[in-house]
């Protein structure tokens, strides 16, 4: 396959290639090295063929390329295998053990690092966004599933095979309703937006004030159960069904932390919306790529 890249200006000024892979919509973006999102385009996510879709907008995307792009950082909905080598996203039926690094490797010759999309939005948080400054933080991540990552004392914790942080399977309804993974009860069978248009039959954003109340309440929940395994002292929260449900949910998760975080060491602990906002997933995927290429440099 031919490398899209080749013609890149060495002269040219530096930035990520930023790529957010969702259930709901594909993006592509240039990130500069400071984090600034200069330029993004995206598409809805096709029910078929979506590496196609994904590597036309790429290539879309490069018409006019005035930056030497250094790197490739991605956000993707998991699970997947280390370094995003297989990839079987739940909300993408067609990619089961989908080959997507060396497939992003082979399309754009550009070193390439994968990362689950929110673990990818909390480092983003954390380089640009609410989380500055901050050394223990929960990402979240609530749109068509629920995702999650965190940074525990300055390092993101990855896990055995990258999939760490996946808050949207923690059960927050024993025996409740039936979750895309095959569990039951999990939160993202009860707060992402997919399991809010099979529930109510309407999309997420005409969703009632009810139905936004209890997903804030039990995203709270979720958060103080992983907060006290991790001893994190904020959550930041992005994804188009959290930004859209915006105020009244963000006051039901803190209304459950508040009732439910009673150990001294969660004292204090928040949940804010993504400071970054609706550019969070790009300027993550960019992070994850700044991430990845520092990790890699300490490891030499």
């Amino acid at each position: 396959m031919r490398k899209v890249f080749a013609k890149n200006s060495p002269a040219a000024p530096e930035a990520f290639l930023a790529v957010d892979i969702g259930g709901t919509k594909l993006a592509v973006g240039f990130v500069t090295l400071d984090g600034e999102l200069v330029s993004r385009s995206q598409i809805p996510t096709p029910e078929r063929d979506v590496w196609s879709a994904l590597s036309s907008l790429i290539e879309t995307q490069l018409i006019g390329l005035k930056f030497k792009l250094i790197a490739c950082g991605v956000g993707c909905g998991g699970p997947m295998t280390r370094d995003g080598d297989l990839v079987s996203t739940l909300h993408i039926p067609d990619w089961r053990d989908f080959p997507l690094h060396a497939k992003l490797r082979q399309l754009t010759g550009l070193d390439t690092y994968i990362y689950n999309d929110a673990q990818a939005i909390v480092l983003g948080e954390q380089w640009r966004g609410a989380a500055q400054g901050e050394r223990n933080v929960l990402g979240m991540v609530v749109s068509t599933g629920v995702g999650g990552g965190v940074i525990s004392d300055g390092t993101l914790l990855r896990g055995r095979l990258g999939n760490a942080g996946h808050i949207g399977h923690i059960i927050v309804e024993p025996n409740g309703r039936q979750c895309a993974c095959g569990s039951r009860g999990c939160l993202e069978a009860y707060a992402s937006g997919s399991a809010i248009a099979a529930f109510t039959g309407g999309p997420a954003a005409e969703a009632t004030d009810e139905v936004i109340a209890h997903a804030g309440q039990l995203v709270g929940r979720a958060i103080v159960t992983v907060a006290t395994i991790v001893d994190a002292t904020l959550a930041v929260v992005g994804g188009s069904v959290a930004l859209g449900f915006g105020a009244p949910f963000f006051a039901a998760a803190q209304d459950e932390i508040d009732s439910l975080a009673r150990l001294d060491f969660l004292s204090g602990l928040k949940v804010v919306p993504a400071g970054l906002g609706h550019s969070a997933p790009l300027i993550g995927a960019a992070a994850v790529a700044k991430y990845g290429r520092e990790r890699q440099v300490q490891s030499n």
